[in-house]
């Protein structure tokens, strides 16, 4: 049976005094490209509808073969996302969840109640957790069933406080995501440099499931090529 996944993008498409932002192209591209072709998508955002690509990261990425082709031929994809509150209660028809990265999620997921209701329901059902870059913010306000931070313990990875310190938007992101991991009780872990690859594939505390965490668009294939182990394919 062909197994089924949520994939969950963001509707925040503005930095405050920065501008557009949204979810970031090669982030939700190369795991398509590793997931589609054996597993059932389902897409949803907090909004419903239009979820927001951020449209510095189409020009980024627009050299790259796989985000390219994603941009071209899959506009359907996110022009046209379920509610996360309409999915929520079809939660159980799902194997595994999957958020996709950008500085949107900061804004916007990071606290949406639904999205917390959702991970935490993953977590109880010891179904595969999975998030990139930005993404792993969702975990920050999860809990396990005795009321503790679901990654308490944990290790994790996500965008590094030295890489938003890169790109120039450590000032305008209303938390830096390394330290708020770290701060919740993750173990935190990244790669030896800035911008290399880094996924890791865990447990975490009450999660039976696997919790798997990209730090940046490098890792992207590698979180969507952990999803597939962690779910026998």
């Amino acid at each position: 049976m062909t197994p089924s996944i949520l994939v969950v993008l963001t509707s925040h498409d503005e930095i405050p005094g920065v501008g557009p932002t949204g979810w970031y192209l090669p982030e939700f591209a190369h795991p398509w490209e590793v997931l589609h072709k054996k597993a059932s998508l389902t897409i949803a955002s907090p909004k419903g509808g239009k979820a927001p690509l951020d449209p510095g990261s189409a020009k980024m990425f627009a050299e790259d073969p796989v985000s390219k082709n994603f941009l071209e031929t899959q506009e359907g994809i996110w022009a046209n996302t379920h509610k996360l509150v309409d999915v929520l209660p079809r939660a159980g028809e799902f194997d595994a969840i999957f958020y996709v990265g950008g500085h949107g999620p900061m804004f916007d997921l990071t606290n949406d109640p639904t999205s917390i209701k959702l991970i935490e329901t993953f977590a109880a059902a010891k179904k595969p957790v999975a998030a990139v870059c930005h993404g792993p913010c969702v975990l920050l306000n999860t809990k396990n069933a005795a009321g503790e931070a679901l990654i308490a313990g944990a290790e994790v990875t996500g965008f590094s406080n030295v890489e938003e310190d890169q790109v120039q938007l450590s000032a305008a992101m209303p938390f830096m995501l390394e330290t708020e991991l770290q701060r919740v009780g993750g173990k935190y872990v990244k790669a030896d440099e800035p911008w290399g690859a880094k996924v890791v594939s865990t447990k975490s505390n009450g999660l039976g499931g696997a919790l798997i965490t990209g730090q940046n668009p490098a890792s992207a294939t590698g979180v969507g090529e952990a999803i597939l182990k962690a779910l026998g394919l």
